[in-house]
Formats: structure tokens, C-alpha cells, sequence
């Protein structure tokens, strides 16, 4: 499904149920699985008994929203990844002016602080969905969310000859960024959300060699164009 169409589903999926009583079942249900993910680490030991028991629901209420767990599990990162979508926009909104400047004031990205703020206070949630025991797919999920919304924004002012590679960075920063996420979680999110947010913004532009006083000057216009030399003659 192209880019522009997932996210309008994820739209329409965190609008679908605007009924208050479905909506406060299917909050209750997302914390009883952060609850539940909290207690057994493991998803796969998740069921409808011990998810309606822990939300204080019956199994019948359950089976009204949702088929089974799978489903379950399901529509509720689909509802997740609508939400993160938001919070992700208004970081690839700043363009690479905005985040120079935010780094000359050693600031945040636009939009980070209120994004790790969302995921500290489902903090529950995420940690288990994203943890060992979690579903692998969902970490998946949430980097292909991530660079469908900022890849757009970050082609502008690209320097044609890093185009062969701009897909591929793009996804190295994501999943980078999705990692340190994780760990982050996994730590039990020690750092203020606005340290993290820092952190987060300047690990996209630090090269390995600042960390032990060798920076690396890469000519990248110049070695993507050896990449694609390289490529030619190997095609011969």
C-alpha cells in the first residue's frame, strides 16, 4: 500500500470508534495488555480471560470489539501508529535550517519533547509491545511510519548525487533512532523526556569519529558518485 495511503488508514482507524463507551473499553483493554505485557513479558501469554479480567471487563465485551487477540493486538497498534503519526509530523516538518539552529542552541528537534512525552506516559504500552517479549513486527512498523513520513521532507535541498543511497540512509537513521527508543524504554526511562529528546536530535548528526576526537570528513557527493562507478563497471 503506498505511503499516503497507510497513513490515511491509521487515520481513519484512530477515528473509527468515536462512541464513548467504546472508546473507554478500548482504553481499558490497551492498559490491561500494557498491564499484562508488564507482568508476563511475554505477548504470547496474553488472553482474553486475563486482558477482560485486568480491565475489569467481561469475555463477551471483548469479543464485541475484537475477533481474538491477534485482531486485538492488531487494531491497537493501528490506533498507536495513528498516534505516533502525528507526533512524528511535527518533527519532519523542520527542515535542516530549523534543526541546525535548534543544535546551535543544543535544543531539541521541533516536536521531540511532545513525542517522547506520549510514549513515557504509555510508557507500559510501548515498552512491552517493543520489548523482547513484544511483537517483533510492531518495532517494524513504527521505523517504515517513521521514514514514510520524514523521507518527503528530508529529499528537500538533497544533493542529486546522494539520491542512490537517500533510501538507505534514511532508513539507517530511523531504525538508529528506533533503538535508541527502545533502550531508552528499557531502562525504565531514566532520562527526562527533554534530555532524551537532545540526545535523540544530536545522534543524527554525530559522526563515530567525534567521539574519540578524529572526526571524519566524508565527501558524500563524491563517494556516491565512486558507488556509482563502481556499480557501472560491475554491470560489465
Amino acid at each position: 500500500m503506498p505511503m499516503q495511503e497507510r497513513l490515511r488508514e491509521r487515520e481513519r482507524v484512530g477515528d473509527a470508534t468515536l462512541d464513548p463507551r467504546s472508546v473507554r473499553t478500548r482504553r481499558a483493554l490497551r492498559w490491561a495488555l500494557a498491564q499484562e505485557l508488564a507482568a508476563t513479558g511475554d505477548l504470547s501469554q496474553v488472553t482474553v480471560t486475563s486482558l477482560a479480567r485486568r480491565a475489569g471487563l467481561t469475555r463477551r465485551t471483548f469479543y464485541t470489539h475484537y475477533r481474538d487477540i491477534p485482531d486485538f493486538v492488531s487494531q491497537v497498534e493501528e490506533e498507536a501508529l495513528s498516534e505516533l503519526a502525528e507526533r512524528i509530523k511535527a518533527i519532519g516538518k523542520a527542515d535542516l535550517a530549523e534543526l541546525v539552529a535548534v543544535l546551535t542552541d543544543y535544543a531539541p528537534a521541533p516536536g521531540a519533547v511532545e513525542l517522547l512525552g506520549y510514549i513515557k506516559e504509555n510508557g507500559g504500552f510501548y515498552s512491552g509491545l517493543l520489548g523482547e517479549g513484544g511483537d517483533p513486527a510492531f518495532a517494524e512498523k513504527v521505523k517504515r511510519l517513521a521514514h514514510d513520513i520524514i523521507a518527503p521532507r528530508a529529499l528537500t535541498g538533497l544533493d542529486a548525487s546522494a539520491a542512490g543511497f537517500f533510501d538507505y540512509y534514511i532508513t539507517y537513521a530511523v531504525s538508529a533512532e528506533v533503538g535508541v527508543l527502545v533502550r531508552w524504554l528499557d531502562g525504565g526511562m531514566r532520562e527526562s523526556c527533554e534530555a532524551m529528546a537532545r540526545i535523540m536530535t544530536v545522534l543524527c548528526f554525530v559522526r563515530p569519529g567525534d567521539l574519540y576526537g578524529l572526526p571524519i570528513s566524508l565527501d558524500v557527493p563524491a563517494y556516491s558518485e565512486a558507488l556509482m562507478r563502481f556499480e557501472e563497471d560491475s554491470d560489465d
